[in-house]
């Protein structure tokens, strides 16, 4: 006999703020390659996300979108420096709301030192050597820091007005604002360097400044590392990171997606967070332990766990058992973008995605895509 087991809990509504979300599964902000070389949307873009919004998803986080000139490092990344790039976000918009209640979250975000487009200089808190480019960062003077902070909060109006339903900063991964929050990237000796809430602070601003010009009410969400994985007492500590995990919650945002590393493997002892390559199910839901010691700082807070989420059967005893009010996911959904209806259907087989990380090294080729999925597609087809 076979007993059939409903993902009711996973299946179930909650809120961000005061925006209602029809389930708990969110796409995990996920860099598409599928911006115009000035960051410009595209019709595949469009059709990406037209294609995951009628997969069952409940919310969905855009790829990284730059907000200013000096923060676009990777080709074909989405941008909004003025309002020439409405009417392609619009678009973008329109796509995932013509799907019954799935909410579309825009995150903004400053690449910093990891700059891969030789026409750009890196910049960050400190001077630091990109172990990849060899190039080094050059600080940033206070005023520079200050448009920054202005570039995000214009790039949020922008994005509201394009009618996306939250914000979310990207505050992690070693790009900008999760440089300014390490003590491994940021030596600086004024107001944005040092302690805990002067580190803080430039996360701060433009938090203030969004809740500010788009009320209270909106939500705000961030993507935030909690530790850099770079050795023992070299860079933020989960300790630490649990510090300012609480100063966040106390600020306000409205939601906390945990993560930690970055991208550059040789600075984070080849941890290879936050895509790990997963061999079995016990190297799963890899951030679990840390956002189960971070649930209970949270208050008002909406917790999403992202991390190798693979199985719906796990998802549904992480959200039953309160250890977080969201799931998040990323590679499943680049070769399953149905797979929300897939579980909610009945069929509760983990993600056919085999996490082999394939899929990061496909943006040089014009889209981000599964070429594992591609393959197999061929040999049907041929």
């Amino acid at each position: 006999m076979v007993i059939k087991i409903a993902l009711k809990n996973l299946f179930s509504p909650e809120y961000i703020g005061n925006v209602k979300i029809k389930n708990r599964i969110v796409r995990t902000a996920t860099y598409m390659a599928g911006a115009t070389e000035k960051g410009y949307v595209t019709d595949n873009l469009v059709n990406v996300y037209d294609t995951l919004a009628g997969g069952g998803i409940g919310l969905i986080i855009s790829g990284y979108i730059a907000v200013h000139p000096t923060g676009s490092a990777t080709p074909r990344m989405a941008c909004f420096f003025d309002k020439s790039y409405s009417d392609g976000q619009k678009r973008l918009v329109d796509a995932v709301h013509q799907h019954s209640e799935v909410k579309f979250a825009a995150q903004i975000a400053h690449t910093g030192s990891q700059v891969y487009t030789p026409s750009l200089e890196p910049i960050g808190p400190s001077p630091m050597v990109n172990p990849i480019t060899k190039r080094t960062a050059r600080e940033l003077s206070l005023k520079e820091i200050e448009e920054i902070v202005k570039s995000f909060i214009n790039a949020g109006i922008g994005l509201y007005e394009c009618g996306y339903d939250m914000i979310q900063l990207h505050g992690g991964h070693g790009y900008l604002l999760s440089d300014f929050l390490s003590p491994f990237t940021n030596k600086r000796s004024d107001d944005y360097g040092g302690s805990i809430n002067n580190r803080i602070r430039f996360i701060r601003e433009i938090f203030n400044g969004l809740k500010d010009a788009l009320g209270k009410s909106f939500p705000i969400l961030i993507k935030l590392n909690t530790m850099d994985f770079l050795g023992e007492d070299k860079g933020l500590q989960f300790s630490e990171g649990t510090l300012i995990t609480k100063e966040i919650v106390d600020i306000g945002f409205d939601s906390i997606e945990p993560t930690s590393g970055r991208t550059n493997l040789e600075y984070s002892n080849n941890k290879s967070y936050p895509t790990v390559m997963i061999k079995s199910p016990d190297e799963e839901n890899y951030f679990l332990p840390f956002v189960k010691e971070l649930k209970p700082l949270m208050n008002n807070c909406k917790m999403i766990l992202m991390g190798g989420i693979r199985n719906p059967l796990k998802a549904e005893e992480f959200i039953q058992e309160k250890f977080t009010d969201f799931v998040s996911l990323c590679r499943p959904l680049i070769y399953e973008p149905d797979l929300p209806n897939r579980w909610k259907n009945g069929d509760h087989s983990p993600a056919f995605c085999n996490s082999c990380n394939s899929c990061l090294r496909t943006g040089s080729r014009g889209y981000f895509h599964c070429p594992v999925k591609e393959q197999k597609e061929k040999k049907i087809n041929a």
